[in-house]
């Protein structure tokens, strides 16, 4: 395995906040005002967007499908799973359990030359067991439907039965947020680790993974020369939890994402190609037993609360014993579990001090004494290093939900996916 200590940067919040407090005042950031308004209501599971330059919007729903709405408020309904109505091209083999259906959307970045988009979605073909795909489409000039289905890549891991953990059904750990990072062109793939412990550390499966792929699916040329000896070409990072946020940084493009921690350290990782991010709940090792339905993920006392800091000595979100060249996480959310979702970068000059900050989402979990968390957090994640300089939370006007995906619109607005059936939309004035 190839080292990357010297690509790999620590972080401490203690170190992040003497440097803050260390500035003139008229350097720290100054809060915009910014108003949180319900831009669609009625929706059911909204999970994830992707915008047109002319403010046109692809969202998807967990459990119905991909639709479009249009700038005029008209919503198309395109593509929708088993059992789904008004859809002008329904797929038989998509379907939604648990954590899984139909979450990540992708434009082509030159969608408007090729009409392309791309999903990410559960399928089960016939009698074959389910798995997540991710399928490229071309949408029709008038925007009312697709066609020229292609599944680029068929075999990401999909929790097949209900297991004895928390969140134990089928479907868990899904993973699902795609990207495009603009500075190599190549789609960021996010998966999960399913609650089987076979999957973060071994290059033969692509769950718990990051990949990195072209188009039509192919393995970015350069991810096997970092990647250890026998692991399946398409995989930029291994080693993941759960990961459902990808944001590029504007000015090096370097990828971030948002990782859900076990009971305790929601992480923000800078990664760097072949990094592994150190998740390793297998049974019988590093000082572990026997674990029920052998995943370790939420041990000790699973179903109980405990003191963070106790259960992560237990089992570490990165376990730096085993491996000491992990990735090192930018941020661990105070060692809280509190359902980090997704991120991007705020972008224009209506956001004053707050433009090309990271945004991070918070679902909320809220186990034991841990507070929920129900937020959106604005970070100025500064390039070098990465490290972070400043991290706040955005005000909610309207309230806290649960922020599920968060994507900026041509308008230089923030739109955020929420579980509750809304996209909400935060203006800076």
């Amino acid at each position: 395995m190839m080292n990357k200590t010297s690509y790999l940067r620590s972080f401490s919040v203690a170190t992040a906040s003497a440097v803050l407090l260390s500035l003139p005042l008229s350097l720290q950031a100054q809060t915009p005002q910014v108003s949180q308004a319900v831009f669609m209501d009625g929706l059911e599971s909204p999970w994830d967007m992707a915008f047109l330059p002319n403010g046109t919007m692809f969202f998807t729903e967990k459990c119905k499908g991909l639709s479009v709405r249009l700038p005029d408020g008209t919503v198309n309904s395109l593509l929708g799973m088993s059992g789904t109505d008004g859809y002008s091209m329904t797929a038989a083999d998509l379907f939604c359990n648990g954590q899984a259906g139909m979450n990540g959307v992708a434009l082509d970045p030159n969608f408007d030359t090729n009409n392309t988009i791309f999903v990410y979605s559960a399928s089960r073909m016939g009698d074959s067991p389910a798995t997540n795909r991710v399928i490229r489409l071309k949408v029709s000039g008038d925007l009312s439907s697709v066609s020229n289905r292609n599944d680029i890549v068929e075999k990401i891991p999909y929790k097949q039965a209900p297991t004895d953990h928390p969140f134990g059904d089928a479907g868990a750990h899904n993973g699902g947020r795609i990207r495009f990072n603009p500075g190599d062109g190549f789609l960021y793939v996010p998966t999960g680790d399913n609650h089987n412990s076979s999957l973060p550390q071994f290059g033969d499966n692509l769950g718990s993974k990051v990949l990195r792929i072209d188009r039509d699916g192919n393995a970015a040329p350069v991810n096997a020369d970092a990647t250890p000896d026998g692991f399946d070409a398409r995989i930029f990072t291994y080693g993941h939890r759960n990961v459902q946020g990808v944001a590029f940084h504007p000015q090096t493009h370097q990828p971030i994402i948002t990782e859900h921690g076990p009971w305790h350290t929601d992480e923000l990782n800078a990664l760097v190609p072949g990094g592994n991010s150190g998740w390793d709940p297998r049974p019988n090792m590093a000082g572990r037993g026997d674990c029920p339905d052998d995943y370790c993920g939420y041990e000790p006392n699973q179903n109980e609360g405990m003191d963070p800091d106790e259960r992560r000595k237990y089992m570490p979100m990165t376990d730096y014993e085993t491996y000491p060249d992990a990735m090192r996480p930018l941020w661990t959310n105070n060692n809280y579990s509190q359902g980090i979702s997704s991120a991007a970068f705020l972008e224009g000059e209506q956001w004053g001090d707050w433009h090309g900050r990271l945004v991070v989402s918070f679902l909320g979990i809220g186990f034991g004494d841990t507070p929920v968390g129900q937020r959106i957090n604005v970070i100025d994640l500064h390039p070098w290093g990465p490290t972070i300089m400043d991290n706040r939370e955005m005000p909610l006007s309207a309230g806290p939900a649960r922020f599920r995906g968060l994507v900026m619109g041509p308008d230089g607005s923030l739109y955020a996916a929420v579980d509750e059936g809304q996209i909400h939309r935060f203006t800076a004035e």
